[in-house]
């Protein structure tokens, strides 16, 4: 038995040895492995590092020529420029950033391609530049030019109002001298009889009033009809009026009067004599009454009588 179990130590030790090889050769791989994983590991978390500081910048960059964009559009558009060609570039760059943002599986791919299509869009900035440079001259010519004119019009609108101005005075002196004047009245008390009267007298006497004036002569006036108006006024302010024998209002001054009778005349320009009559109604106030004349809301003139 003893010889038996000094074989055995033997084989047990040569069983080891044979497994000796086999458990470096698994060990040694799980190694290689570990380390190639943990080599592949921290070069796919380097390259996520870098490609999402890639993007970052990418994304900056898009961000600082949106803002160009944004700033070139309010600046064409201000200065009357066309618009339509930066409106859409800004339309497709918000487009390619979404886009960039959303997709992962090829974004290593688009950040490549739009660093490719960036120094597109500085250039076409720098374009836009030169474009705003050649507006804003336009506008600042136009601005001159816009002056000039507000300025001109004012001088004409000046000289305008000047010459209207003096229209307007000449046309009132030329309305002034036009006015017609009368050059004396008498008022008559005629009774039944037919007797005349002259200026003073009683009430008895009185069955019809005749004033008679004359109109001087004026060669600025038309020749043309004119309604002559008498206002009879009594001694208390009253004025003699009834509509029944032709009495009636007219305006003056921007006030309404009554006026006691009127006729109609053709003036001529020529020195012209009116005679007007009124028939008697009531008795007449004792006292100075005042016969005035219009014509075209202007006093002509005037004159007196007195009722004893």
């Amino acid at each position: 038995m003893e010889n038996n179990q000094q074989q055995g130590i033997p084989q047990e030790a040569n069983q080891s040895k044979n497994r000796n090889p086999i458990f470096v050769i698994v060990v040694s791989v799980l190694v290689v492995a570990l380390a190639f994983l943990a080599y592949f590991y921290f070069n796919l978390q380097e390259d996520k590092e870098a490609q999402a500081i890639e993007l970052n910048n990418t994304l900056l960059k898009l961000d600082s020529i949106s803002t160009e964009l944004d700033e070139k559009i309010l600046t064409i558009r201000d200065l009357g420029g066309e618009i339509d060609t930066l409106v859409k570039v800004k339309e497709k760059l918000q487009a390619e950033r979404k886009l960039l943002l959303t997709e992962i599986s090829n974004r290593k791919n688009m950040i490549s391609e739009l660093e490719g299509r960036v120094d597109g869009y500085r250039e076409l900035l720098l374009a836009k530049d030169i474009e705003i440079e050649k507006l804003q001259q336009i506008n600042d010519q136009l601005m001159t030019e816009n002056t000039e004119l507000k300025t001109e019009k004012q001088q004409l609108n000046e000289s305008l109002t000047e010459v209207n101005k003096a229209k307007e005075e000449l046309a009132e002196k030329v309305a002034f001298a036009s006015r017609l004047k009368l050059e004396g009245m008498t008022v008559y008390a005629v009774n039944e009889s037919g007797k005349e009267r002259e200026n003073e007298f009683r009430n008895r006497h009185i069955d019809q009033l005749k004033i008679a004036f004359t109109i001087s002569e004026n060669k600025v006036a038309p020749i043309e009809g004119k309604e002559i108006l008498i206002r009879i006024v009594a001694p208390d302010g009253n004025v003699l009026f009834d509509v029944t024998r032709g009495s009636g209002s007219f305006m003056f001054e921007g006030r309404e009067l009554f006026y006691t009778a009127k006729q109609e005349i053709l003036y001529d320009k020529n020195s012209q004599a009116v005679t007007m009559f009124y028939d008697k109604g009531s008795e007449y106030a004792e006292g100075r009454h005042i016969v005035e004349v219009y014509t075209d809301e202007y006093l002509m003139g005037s004159g007196t009588f007195i009722v004893k």
